[in-house]
């Protein structure tokens, strides 16, 4: 029992170290991720992968390191193996937000907007997630107005305004109109008293 004992304390020894040792390494990346000088912190993180291809951290900084770069397409897959069923809700948040900034760059707008909206059902607090949102989709909506807005517009384009006229005017033209129909209907029955039905030369 005592040697049982002996192996795995060598072995939680043993891994406490290893972690001890990627986490330096990640802070090393970190460091350069701060300098801006994100090829060596690529470097750093990738270090860290070789060892343990399931460290989040490595991963994450990683894509970041690689979005800054312009290596989306790397990136992209990194954040997609993040953002799995079997990755805690945080994890994949911030996977998922980041897809969309990455998307959002890219000015694909349909895509940014459901990684926004998986982040924010993820974690709804995400305040900047739900402003980029708002900003992707005005940006979307700029770009693609409603379609019945447009038709409005062009049938507002080319009508002539109609001009308003008040109760009380109108009032006044339905008088004047009774008064001139009745007139011609005056003239009519003269014209037939009269005889005279020739037609009119236009």
């Amino acid at each position: 029992m005592k040697i049982l004992t002996f192996i795995l304390l060598v072995i939680f020894t043993g891994q406490f170290a290893l972690a001890q040792q990627e986490n330096k390494i990640i802070e090393t990346g970190n460091n350069y991720y701060r300098q801006q000088r994100f090829d060596m912190a690529e470097l750093e993180y990738r270090k860290v992968l070789e060892n343990s291809p399931d460290n989040k951290t490595a991963k994450f900084n990683l894509a970041n390191a690689l979005i800054r770069q312009n290596k989306t397409d790397d990136a992209n897959k990194l954040l997609a193996e993040l953002n799995v069923e079997e990755n805690k809700a945080d994890v994949r948040s911030r996977a998922t937000y980041n897809q969309g900034v990455m998307l959002t760059q890219q000015k694909k707008l349909e895509e940014s907007i459901e990684s926004y909206k998986e982040t924010l059902r993820l974690n709804p607090n995400d305040q900047e997630a739900r402003e980029n949102l708002q900003k992707a989709l005005l940006e979307l909506k700029k770009k693609n107005p409603p379609k019945k807005q447009e038709e409005q517009k062009k049938k507002e384009q080319k009508q002539p305004p109609k001009p308003k006229i008040n109760p009380r005017e109108a009032q006044q033209q339905l008088k004047l109109l009774e008064q001139k129909e009745k007139q011609v209907q005056e003239r009519l029955q003269k014209n037939s008293k009269t005889g005279n039905s020739q037609p009119k030369d236009w």
